[in-house]
């Protein structure tokens, strides 16, 4: 006999976003929510046959797909029919003589690259000997996704979106561009919005006449950007309306003051204050436009086989468990930011400088118990999970995620194989409403999710980091069944780390040097670390050594050190040159020098083998807080200056105070080092064919040094800004300007 499902959840047809209270909702006596729904004229499903149109994704780590599948469910909703396709699945589709629109949704990854996913499709389209009208017959729009905080945004998409119009294929819609460093819902919503009706004119135009096509382009190309300026805005479909808020007898006085006149409101507003767990008017009296409740796909049982004692199986994706053979700190204790430098023992993994390797970090212990307790399931972590595909879910191409083993236990599976620190997304959000009893937490929820509470859900959701537990604390009526976090939560990602070493120094070893992340409590969450960083730090503790000390080797047997998971991630680029006697520039404020240590190991190594051979200049610009405090590497940094590998090494401190006449202006930053060198830094470049790397945070040190450059090759050559983003694209080109960063 099967043992029971976990849960069974309520089936809503595509006009019910919000379906209405079910009895097992309603248990509390004091209050309930009437909603009452509204269908859009303009989204009526046609008599005739759906329209058809094919989907396309490139994802790295879901985004994309999520993204993808999102437009497949809503396909539906407005009279199509979509099928839809990972770029690498090429038996499942065929651009060579399709005649259906087709949509693409592509991320960017590494260095502007396109998704892993989609480079054997890059690869294809970028066949020199097609020819140029070889895609004429195709229609398409593209939704490319990209984070400004690094160089190429949207660069996957791009290079798509500009070999398809190279090959003739059209535009039916603008291509959107989408940003995570801001919100990728800011151009996603919109654009998403606008697809439809741009899908409705261009089969009108297939319909009537062929000869409409060379101005079908031009005739939907600016839908989107009119919607997303607010212009020309489509309704939506599904209106929740909410003022029909009935509150039992009991609680009827009360319930007055709800619905009192404007004065009372006036007072009212000025006293709250919008939080995650409530919000104030004008969004706490609207109406609200929600998104469609997402198609459940899974179904979870719990076998009564106990799974205790699993670990990660070394072999898990080309991932080796490793020791630990050191672990320093390089920061004095009372540093803003504690720096540790962790030495494997890698003999087996071959790596060069400038490669990085892959951590496998489980979620914390305490919060997956806490996760457990929650959703009353610890007397069942240690049970075998079997997941399987819904029978007769709407969900198009469902899949029980490749993540997600079968038998683990549930324990196991939240500990390593799901995201639970991830920020949920609105989808998610919107299906947690309907596991919520308490109807203030289920208005809230829905307010998070719509379209007028973007705000909030920005400032208390997405930029706070909250995560599910997080909502769960602030929503304690909430009580979702582990197939909803099966369905929603991502795959628990690696985290990588440079090398900072080189193996012709170390044989056998590479060093990782890394920040503890902290993030401070806040009203919607309490204080905790970075997932690995935190994990790190107390997996090392036992062998942890201050500053100062000497990488001696360690008695500790190996079976005594502590363990983690590794696989190397060789970057393409980020290598020293080729030629030993091209010069370089090396920028590296904090733990961003990681990996110019191994640059530098490497080169002091090559210096000793090969005497009589010419090495390039090696310049390094590097800036920390305090010179006392966090001045990483500081004596062997000075040892390559002695030495003669590293020729100039340019630091700067950004809160120590200045000389005490105050008479001399100190640089605070790194690209202030970069200006005072400018006309070193611009013959190195330009002069000599030299190559720039920098290596650090995106959000602030890549883009002022990026900044930096555009002004120093501007007034170097006498150009314009626009010139000189042309000569420092071509740099980019050439691979002798790179970055390894990180937000």
């Amino acid at each position: 006999m099967d043992p029971p499902l976990l849960d069974t959840r309520p089936c809503a047809s595509p006009w019910d976003p919000v379906p209405p209270v079910h009895s097992q909702y309603v248990t509390r006596p004091k209050t309930r929510l009437e909603f009452t729904f509204t269908k859009s004229s303009s989204y009526s499903m046609p008599c005739e046959a759906a329209s058809r149109f094919l989907i396309l994704y490139g994802s790295q780590r879901g985004q994309a797909q999520s993204l993808a599948e999102e437009i497949c469910q809503q396909a539906a909703e407005h009279g199509f029919t979509a099928d839809i396709s990972c770029l690498s699945n090429q038996r499942n589709y065929n651009l060579d003589s399709e005649i259906t629109p087709v949509v693409f949704v592509v991320s960017t990854t590494g260095d502007g690259d396109p998704p892993d996913t989609a480079q054997k499709f890059v690869r294809k389209i970028k066949n020199k000997s097609l020819p140029h009208d070889h895609f004429s017959h195709l229609r398409y729009a593209l939704l490319a996704l990209g984070d400004t905080n690094y160089a190429n945004f949207c660069n996957g998409g791009k290079t798509i979106d500009s070999r398809l119009q190279q090959l003739g294929a059209k535009h039916f819609y603008a291509t959107g561009h989408a940003d995570d460093g801001t919100g990728l819902e800011v151009v996603v919503d919109p654009w998403i919005e606008g697809l439809w009706d741009a899908l409705k004119k261009t089969f009108s135009s297939m319909a009537t006449s062929d000869q409409q096509d060379a101005v079908l382009s031009d005739s939907t190309q600016d839908s989107f950007h009119k919607t997303a300026s607010g212009q020309e805005k489509n309704k939506s479909d599904l209106e929740v309306d909410l003022h029909l808020l009935k509150l039992s007898e009991a609680d009827s006085q009360k319930g007055k003051g709800i619905e009192s006149d404007s004065r009372d409101v006036e007072t009212v507003s000025a006293v709250l204050v919008a939080s995650l767990k409530q919000s104030v008017p004008p969004l706490s009296q609207s109406a609200l436009n929600v998104p469609a409740l997402p198609a459940s796909y899974l179904e979870v049982r719990l076998e009564q086989v106990s799974t205790e004692g699993e670990t990660v199986p070394s072999d898990k994706d080309g991932y080796h468990e490793v020791s630990i053979s050191k672990a320093v700190q390089l920061t004095q204790d009372d540093a803003v930011k504690t720096a540790i430098l962790l030495e494997l023992d890698v003999s087996n993994l071959a790596y060069q400088p400038g490669d990085a390797f892959d951590i496998l970090c489980p979620n914390r212990a305490s919060e997956v118990e806490e996760l457990l307790l929650r959703l009353d399931l610890h007397t069942r972590k240690n049970c075998a999970v079997q997941v399987n595909l819904l029978k007769n879910s709407s969900k198009k191409a469902a899949k029980v995620p490749l993540h997600i083993p079968q038998n683990g236990s549930l324990e196991f599976i939240l500990t390593w194989c799901l995201e639970i620190r991830s920020v949920p997304k609105k989808a998610f959000v919107r299906a947690l409403v309907d596991f919520t009893q308490n109807g203030s937490e289920k208005r809230r929820l829905l307010e998070l999710c719509s379209k007028e509470g973007s705000a909030d859900y920005n400032s208390f959701v997405r930029d706070a980091n909250v995560c599910l537990l997080d909502l769960l604390r602030a929503f304690p009526s909430c009580l979702p069944p582990p197939s909803l976090l099966f369905e929603h939560l991502p795959k628990l990602q690696p985290r990588a780390y440079s090398a900072a070493s080189s193996s012709l120094q170390l044989p056998g070893k590479v060093h990782l040097v890394f920040n503890v992340v902290e993030f401070p409590a806040r009203p919607e969450h309490p204080a905790r670390t970075g997932l690995c960083t935190g994990w790190l730090a107390g997996h090392v503790s036992s062998i942890l050594r201050p500053l100062g000390t000497v990488l001696a080797s360690e008695r500790l047997g190996t079976s005594a050190l502590p363990k983690v998971h590794v696989r190397p991630r060789p970057s393409s680029t980020f290598h020293l040159p080729a030629d030993p006697s091209v010069p370089v520039v090396m920028v590296g404020p904090g733990t961003g020098v990681a990996p110019f240590i191994g640059f530098l190991q490497q080169r002091e190594k090559e210096r000793e083998v090969y005497r009589e051979a010419t090495f390039g200049e090696m310049w390094l610009f590097f800036g920390c807080r305090h010179k006392d405090k966090d001045f990483l590497f500081r004596e062997e940094l000075e040892r390559f200056v002695h030495n003669g590998t590293l020729s100039h090494l340019i630091v700067c401190f950004s809160r120590d105070e200045p000389d005490a006449a105050g008479t001399v202006s100190t640089p605070t930053y790194v690209q202030h080092n970069l200006h005072l060198h400018a006309k070193n830094v611009a013959s190195i470049l330009l002069k000599d064919k030299g190559f720039l790397y920098v290596c650090g945070d995106a959000k602030n040190m890549a883009k002022d040094v990026n900044d930096t450059l555009l002004e120093i090759i501007g007034n170097e050559l006498q150009m314009d800004k626009l010139d000189a983003m042309k000569t420092v694209a071509g740099l980019r080109e050439e691979k002798r300007y790179l970055q390894d960063i990180w937000s």
